[in-house]
């Protein structure tokens, strides 16, 4: 049992069978870089119990977004904006680039890695990558309800629209209303063909 008196030999092994346990300890060993690793090494999501100097630490932190991609929102604004740790975490779930720095929810390799992970992911991006085809097929690939945080112009794009579609019928509503109403035509069209079948 880990009390107050316990010695970090002790909470050393405490923490590589639950990683968890580094919430309850004290500060001196939520500072200790070797107790702070084996606890993220085991759930990512306790670096929001590591010391501030620790969540500065890019080695301690790529540990915790490699674990759990969603520790990133508990690293220093400085590793947030760092393109090593940002595609470690977005490679492990997609939706961590909402705590990426600007810059990286602007940089296409980083969307591109996190809208393959998760297409809902295209909710972070920059504007420009909202805007560009290959990111956004991904995205609507993954889940076609994203194509609402498509730029208006991919809105108005059958292919884009189509692979939105076939992933989610309901998807045709955040299409543009020109395409919407090709799209309903096609469709009454298409029924009207299978009635006159039966």
């Amino acid at each position: 049992m880990i009390d107050e008196n316990s010695t970090k030999a002790e909470v050393l092994a405490a923490v590589k069978r639950n990683g968890r346990v580094l919430a309850f300890e004290r500060e001196e060993f939520q500072g200790d870089r070797e107790i702070v690793l084996e606890a993220v090494k085991q759930k990512g999501d306790v670096l929001d119990y590591a010391s501030k100097e620790l969540r500065a630490d890019k080695g301690v932190v790529l540990a915790a977004v490699t674990q759990d991609g969603y520790a990133l929102q508990y690293a220093s604004w400085e590793l947030c904006g760092d393109k090593d740790v940002v595609l470690a975490a977005v490679n492990q779930g997609g939706f961590a680039l909402k705590f990426a720095s600007e810059a990286l929810r602007g940089d296409r390799e980083v969307v591109l890695v996190a809208v393959k992970q998760s297409g809902f992911a295209l909710r972070y991006a920059s504007e420009a990558l909202k805007g560009d085809k290959e990111v956004v097929m991904e995205a609507v690939g993954q889940l076609g309800s994203v194509l609402q945080y498509a730029s208006d112009d991919l809105k108005n794009d059958k292919d884009v629209v189509l692979i939105a579609m076939k992933r989610d019928w309901p998807t045709m509503r955040y299409a543009s209303a020109p395409l919407q109403y090709e799209m309903a035509q096609l469709w009454i069209e298409r029924m009207e063909q299978e009635v006159k079948n039966d």
